[in-house]
């Protein structure tokens, strides 16, 4: 059996980061295997071969794999290092010795679940779109919504930039009534395009107040607060399907 395995299954599986990421590391020229720069497609034997990002030696065995669920707030992004001053979700870790990531995204504005984890496999079997893992929002938005908005929504729609959604699923939880003009919508998507729900409804006419993301592939958020975090429990995995 061949030894030498493709390098950015070995990143992702190390916990460095996600496979999509360890292939943008690997095109950029930061990956190198005994000193030599390699390219995408490369492969190399994590128990033989000296692999640096950056300088720092990954590790492709040996590691504990972590899953935690995180209630990110709003106003934090979704990356672990950024060198803009912004508020980052790593901040909120504290007493996790692994090397974890964020699977997946949730825009700066919006809060809600996130999955963190150093396992690489799990966080690609997640976000490939040949899963449609389906993701729950909660979306508030000030103005009443006709149902032929909601039907406009559901069916797929334009979002721009050569991009469209796939049929989806819209509740309507609260109407809007005439003290409180608030409507309160509920979208069910198997797709994770960047700001997806809030172009969804920009293409509607209306604007988003408050999008809070409820579960990831029926991990619910639960009683978590805004920074709190906890690790998923084997029968959240197993909802999953993943483990």
């Amino acid at each position: 059996m061949e030894s030498k395995i493709r390098l950015q299954k070995i990143i992702a599986d190390s916990g460095y980061c996600s496979r999509r990421k360890a292939e943008a590391l690997i095109e950029t020229g930061c990956v190198k295997v005994n000193g030599r720069a390699v390219s995408l497609g490369d492969k190399a034997d994590s128990r033989k071969d000296v692999i640096t990002i950056n300088k720092e030696r990954i590790s492709g065995f040996g590691h504990s794999h972590r899953y935690i669920k995180m209630y990110k707030p709003r106003g934090y992004i979704t990356t672990m290092s950024d060198a803009r001053g912004k508020k980052l979700i790593s901040e909120l870790l504290t007493g996790i010795k692994e090397r974890v990531y964020p699977v997946g995204r949730l825009d700066k504005n919006s809060e809600g679940i996130i999955l963190l984890t150093n396992d690489g496999n799990f966080a690609n079997n997640i976000m490939h779109p040949r899963h449609e893992v389906l993701k729950t929002y909660r979306v508030t938005v000030p103005a009443a919504v006709s149902e032929e908005k909601i039907a406009f929504m559901s069916a797929g729609v334009d979002i721009g930039d050569g991009e469209i959604t796939k049929p989806c699923v819209i509740n309507e939880l609260k109407k809007a009534e005439r003290e409180n003009l608030r409507t309160v919508l509920e979208f069910v998507v198997s797709e994770g395009k960047k700001r997806q729900i809030r172009r969804m409804c920009e293409a509607a006419g209306l604007t988003v107040s408050r999008l809070k993301r409820t579960s990831v592939g029926g991990v619910k958020l639960g009683m978590l607060r805004p920074g709190e975090y906890v690790d998923l429990t084997a029968e959240e995995l197993k909802r999953l399907n993943l483990r």
